[in-house]
């Protein structure tokens, strides 16, 4: 649980340092968030008849919800939900109705930014050019009536299936899912261009294979930035290798808007689920996901409900567990950089400079209990007595073998556990490596070449020293012939606490000591595993690999944390 701590003063004076620093300029964008417990819309949204594709208008006052067989209309129809203010609950949906949704399919609509004009699929409409059209309608002002419907013409539509339209805040990007020739898959995310608003859309062009694949690729949202465009597989269609299970929702970063796409990365098992997640859409604060879902516990439907789910800036910059003076001087540190870390504002995942923005973010939780969702395990080892040690984060609670030493006042975070050569704790698995990016840490004083911090039965030691050298190492890596361990020149058996780490974001191994980076390497994939953990001894449990000294405050990340 992270909470305000320290003894630097007040906010007013950080704030009054922190402004008086002279900012920078920078464009990478690359901030830790996280989300928060996805929670269904329930009734007068979520209904029994199945939901899709939510659009929020820029002020979060109106949402438009494309509903299946709702009663009286058949096949796909949209609806409008309005609420007075953001604190409010959803009124009951209204049908659009002519000359906007006629008796024909009609889905996936967005709103632009100024909530003037609406975007939208529609199947077989006359005047189209192929079976699933995109189309636009527009009114004068919020309080008018839309006006009829023009097709977006045979620059942007094909004769095949286009859908789901996503226009950029400055109206000049226009993402949508087609399955026209010239893609990777059975469905590929494809743009649409112009130079003003008021010019023509040029001929689209395909995202390429970096964010496409050979599977399906649908659902654009691009956030209100620019910098990330969010997406989510096709029903019944090929799925992404690298998901929770069925189809998911993913993200991809540019660092400008000149810049192109990055590889994706799925937006991880706290909001996608085994079942169809969809249709992700981000408020225009970036505070909130919306999404479509089929998992259990909705009410039905065969495309699934509406839910939504908080998204959690990182503010605990040093992972430590608590939000204090170390993490604003961490911020001031790193004042006018384009350090990633520290760019949380004005949204989760920052604008591309450290400043005052980011300074409100975390003041927002100073005296606030603030957790981390993804810290998975977490062994403070605080314990006095006993065989047990408790997992503060989760249920991995861990059990002490060969009766090791607990050190109340001796630990570098309140207590510790003494290790002598023969005994060790073991937990439950807490995850696989390969199932995404994660991290794992730990303080450690002592220690002698070959020994173990922490291992997974079954499959490789995490964090250990090297056998010859003694340097801080780890075992784990991809499954391919040519993959090697990764060393550090890092020695920590000088007798004095470290605080060492292994993170993997994906694609890159890194491990650090006493938070500074000490080795790096790209990587394919790391190696399934779902053995229990040990910590203080090796996988194979070998006599030689059992540490001696003491371990202190062992953390498990599902994230690639940056201490």
């Amino acid at each position: 649980m992270m909470r305000w701590q320290g003894s630097f003063g007040t906010t007013a004076v950080w704030l009054a340092l922190v402004v008086g620093i002279l900012a920078g300029g920078a464009n990478a964008v690359k901030a830790d968030f996280t989300f928060g417990t996805p929670t269904n819309l329930g009734p007068p949204i979520s209904t029994p008849y199945g939901e899709f594709a939510p659009c929020i208008t820029a002020d979060g006052l109106e949402m438009y919800v494309s509903y299946y067989n709702r009663p009286g209309y058949a096949g796909w129809s949209m609806w409008l939900s309005m609420r007075e203010t953001v604190n409010d609950d959803w009124g009951a949906p209204v049908n659009l109705g002519s000359p906007v949704d006629t008796g024909l399919d009609n889905v996936g609509s967005y709103i632009s930014a100024d909530g003037l004009e609406l975007y939208f699929g529609s199947y077989n409409r006359s005047g189209g050019y192929g079976n699933w059209d995109l189309w636009m309608t527009t009114r004068a002002t919020r309080d008018d009536a839309w006006g009829i419907p023009e097709n977006l013409g045979p620059t942007v539509n094909s004769s095949a299936w286009d859908v789901c339209p996503h226009i950029s805040s400055d109206g000049l990007e226009l993402y949508f899912g087609s399955q026209r020739s010239g893609g990777y898959g059975s469905d590929d995310i494809w743009v649409s261009r112009r130079a003003t608003r008021n010019d023509p859309w040029e001929e689209p062009t395909n995202l390429g294979p970096v964010v496409n694949s050979s599977a399906s690729e649908t659902g654009p949202f691009l956030s209100s930035d620019g910098l990330l465009l969010f997406f989510s597989e096709n029903r019944n269609a090929p799925i992404r290798p690298g998901g929770s299970g069925n189809q998911d929702m993913w993200v991809t970063r540019r660092a400008s808007i000149s810049d192109p796409w990055g590889a994706p990365l799925n937006l991880g098992p706290a909001v996608n689920s085994p079942s169809l997640d969809s249709m992700p859409q981000i408020s225009r604060d970036g505070s909130t996901l919306y999404f479509s879902s089929d998992r259990p516990g909705g009410l039905g439907g065969p495309w699934g409900d509406i839910y939504q789910a908080p998204i959690i800036p990182i503010v605990d910059f040093n992972t430590d567990g608590i939000v204090d003076a170390a993490d604003m001087v961490i911020m001031v540190d790193n004042w006018g950089t384009d350090n990633s870390l520290c760019d949380i504002g004005p949204m989760p995942w920052g604008d591309g400079i450290v400043d005052v923005q980011d300074l409100m973010v975390v003041a927002e939780y100073i005296g606030k209990d603030a957790g981390d969702p993804t810290l998975v395990a977490h062994w403070p080892l605080d314990e006095t007595k006993g065989l047990l040690t408790a997992d503060r984060a989760g249920t991995c609670h861990g059990t002490l073998v060969g009766n090791p030493s607990w050190q109340p006042d001796g630990g570098h975070v309140n207590g510790a556990l003494s290790l002598d050569g023969n005994t060790s704790v073991s937990t439950v698995a807490v995850l696989s490596p390969a199932d995404g990016p994660f991290s794992v840490l730990a303080w450690v004083k002592g220690g002698a070449p070959g020994q173990v911090i922490v291992s997974q039965e079954a499959g490789a030691d995490w964090l250990l020293l090297d056998p010859a050298t003694g340097v801080l190492m780890t075992e784990l890596k991809s499954g391919t012939r040519s993959a090697k361990v990764l060393y550090s020149d890092a020695i920590i058996t000088d007798g004095t606490w470290h605080r060492v780490a292994f993170a993997w974001d994906g694609s890159r191994r890194r491990l650090y000591v006493d938070d500074a980076l000490v080795a790096e390497d790209t990587q394919d994939g790391l190696t399934a595993a779902s053995g229990n953990l040990t910590i203080g001894a090796g996988a194979t449990l070998a006599p030689d690999t059992y540490w001696t000294g003491l371990i202190d405050d062992v953390r498990i990340y599902s994230r690639a944390v940056k201490p």
